[in-house]
């Protein structure tokens, strides 16, 4: 018997590179103490060759959602610059309609507005126009009576943040890492130069504009880079380092450590990783939580909860075993479907749960 406790895990994703789920990962696992395993495996490129390296920047897709959108709706919130209760309808004036009057703030971050996921047509040029097409677009269903898990309200609360905190996006999510200490590692919404032409790439869907394009440190998500590379929705670039730096903040925060940095204290980050009262979603505010069926696998404890990207990212944080689990792949450059990258995830977080 192996007395390394990550082979069985490290495992799960040699057999996923060599089936072509995903062509490279990055993993950090650890506690609120610290890393206990970073790895990376598989390669970049094939002609020539480029080994997977810990330091190579993904593009973390709707990781974004929690660790930048969230996050700064927390900072918000504690400064008492923005309710949860507020209605969606006082940030956007085309917002209208009896089924909409009561949709809030809180609604858009558990994903209960009634919104659908994304627009019928291609993505509009400007934000403005997006605006006005999330606003205008039928609802799926009433508010809160379901969870549908929505690209296009992130994307209205990536607006709100703006409107409130006077400042884009992406300047005011690069100031909360500086508050946070986590300049260390890539951990941004714009990567240098340098960092770009090491990022994982990507390779542009068939309904983006720039099809067929391999995308090195430009965000996969074609709503996010027609709104300039910086959405409520998508548009981060981490190293799994960076990541799991962020995470070890929020699990100490989840473990009730007063010490955390704001806006992390416990009292407000448990409002944000409780879950919904919406029938039948497992959805918390921005955050989701923990299901057997779910991408965390089957063996994490009932207080866990984390978040997926699209391009094949994930990050869980399970406060009561006192672990968090980063994995970054780029999936999205041409590797597996979706439903081959949750049984992925789901067999390497239970590969872990012994751990």
């Amino acid at each position: 018997m192996s007395s390394n406790p990550y082979e069985g895990a490290r495992r799960v994703l040699e057999a996923a590179v060599a089936g072509q789920a995903f062509p490279a990962a990055a993993i950090d696992v650890g506690g609120s103490a610290g890393s206990l395993w970073q790895d990376a495996l598989g390669a970049y490129s094939l002609d020539p060759p480029v080994p997977a390296a810990i330091e190579t920047p993904y593009d973390l897709a709707s990781l974004t959602k929690v660790v930048a959108t969230t996050t700064l709706v927390m900072q918000l919130t504690a400064a008492q610059r923005l309710q949860l209760g507020e209605p969606v309808s006082s940030f956007f004036e085309e917002w209208r309609g009896p089924d909409r009057t009561s949709v809030t703030i809180q609604d858009l971050l558990e994903h209960a507005s009634g919104l659908p996921a994304r627009l019928i047509d291609p993505a509009p040029d400007t934000r403005r126009e997006f605006e006005h097409d999330i606003c205008a677009i039928p609802l799926e269903c009433l508010p809160r009576t379901q969870s549908i898990y929505s690209d296009l309200g992130f994307i209205l609360l990536g607006f709100v943040v703006e409107q409130r905190g006077h400042a884009r996006l992406a300047s005011q999510f690069a100031h909360i890492v500086r508050e946070l200490r986590l300049e260390t590692d890539p951990l941004t919404f714009e990567l240098d130069a340098a960092a770009r032409r090491r990022a994982a790439p990507t390779l542009a869907m068939e309904d983006d504009l720039r099809r067929g394009r391999m995308l090195f440190g430009e965000v996969h998500d074609s709503y996010a880079a027609a709104l300039g590379g910086a959405a409520g929705h998508a548009g981060l670039f981490g190293t799994a380092p960076a990541v799991a730096a962020f995470a070890r903040i929020v699990l100490r925060a989840a473990r009730g450590d007063t010490g955390s940095p704001p806006p992390f204290t416990p009292q407000l980050l448990q409002r944000f990783i409780t879950k919904s009262s919406v029938p039948g979603s497992s959805r918390a505010l921005g955050w989701d939580t923990m299901l057997p069926s779910s991408s965390c696998g089957s063996r994490m404890s009932a207080s866990a909860f984390g978040h997926v990207g699209f391009t094949g990212t994930s990050l869980w944080i399970d406060p009561e075993r006192d672990r968090y689990y980063v994995l970054l792949t780029n999936r999205a450059r041409g590797g597996g479907t979706l439903d081959e990258m949750r049984a992925v995830r789901r067999a390497f977080h239970d590969a872990l749960a012994d751990v």
